[in-house]
């Protein structure tokens, strides 16, 4: 292996992006089994670890933080060296809607490497909840949003994304409580509707104790242990705690998540955001 072979840096990056092997073999489209493997080579290699290993996730060593920091540059310098030769033309401006749990999650690693790849192409992101974005849309205020699908919206699936309940660790179970106190996203909400459909059929009692648009407000209410919330697992924290049946509380159904385009979106500079968002964050989920 040459030492500081690119595809490995991007796997080394990737792990220290998604704190995990799992997630970011996912993203890689590799087996979390190959990804480990080739961490380990690397190390060996450079003879230091480059993570700190635990039961739920990896952390990085100071020596991992000084590679992930050159690793992001060069790749970006081999995406900007692609852009220059291949699609040197490509210029003008996107405009994407994305909810507030899936910009956290899903997009950051998508538009740096695009915007690397693409330099001339501006960029701007819109946060609003999936059912506030279907009308601008329509209107072609958008040109692209990654969302839940929804009533009224159509678009290419990217991935089934899971649910969970999460709530804080350590103090009071809190789930245990009945009514449950849940935080919620507001109406209009998919991840809203299938907590309450859930809830509803397992005859568990439920109030909601907080409601809002903000991903962060959920994962406040969450963190003073006032309430436990149904989130998307790509926007879950880690240091939050991952409750389910064995808790009491009912299984969730997965989200769709959608890339759909408005009427104006057909430009060079809208196709190949959708074509980098297709490839990155599409997953090997059944019915993907």
């Amino acid at each position: 292996m040459k030492k500081l072979d690119l595809d490995v840096l991007e796997m080394v990056v990737a792990v220290a992006e998604a704190g995990s092997f799992a997630r970011a073999a996912e993203a890689l489209h590799r087996s979390p089994s190959a990804v480990s493997m080739q961490i380990k080579t690397i190390e060996d290699v450079l003879g230091r670890p480059l993570f700190v290993r635990t039961t739920r996730n990896v952390a990085l060593t100071d020596d991992g933080r000084t590679l992930v920091d050159y690793g992001r540059r060069m790749l970006s310098m081999r995406e900007e060296a692609w852009a220059a030769v291949v699609r040197p033309e490509v210029r003008g401006r996107v405009t994407i809607g994305v909810p507030d749990d899936y910009a956290s999650s899903l997009l950051p690693t998508v538009l740096r490497k695009f915007a690397a790849a693409h330099p001339r192409v501006e960029i701007r992101v819109v946060g609003m909840a999936s059912n506030a974005l279907v009308p601008l849309l329509k209107d072609n205020t958008l040109d692209l949003a990654c969302l839940t699908k929804t009533r009224g919206v159509t678009g290419e699936t990217i991935r089934q994304e899971p649910m969970a309940w999460v709530a804080a660790r350590g103090g009071r179970p809190i789930w245990k409580e009945r009514p449950l106190p849940i935080a919620v996203f507001a109406p209009g909400s998919a991840a809203r509707a299938h907590a309450i459909a859930a809830l509803q059929q397992a005859s568990i009692r439920y109030r909601t104790s907080y409601e809002s648009p903000s991903l962060l407000g959920l994962i406040s209410m969450v963190e003073a242990g006032l309430a436990v919330a149904p989130l998307a697992r790509c926007s879950i924290p880690a240091h939050l705690a991952v409750l389910g049946e064995a808790d009491g509380l009912p299984p969730l159904p997965a989200l769709d998540v959608v890339l759909a385009r408005s009427a104006a979106s057909n430009r060079p500079p809208c196709d190949f955001l959708a074509e980098q968002m297709l490839a990155d964050l599409r997953t090997g989920s059944p019915g993907v």
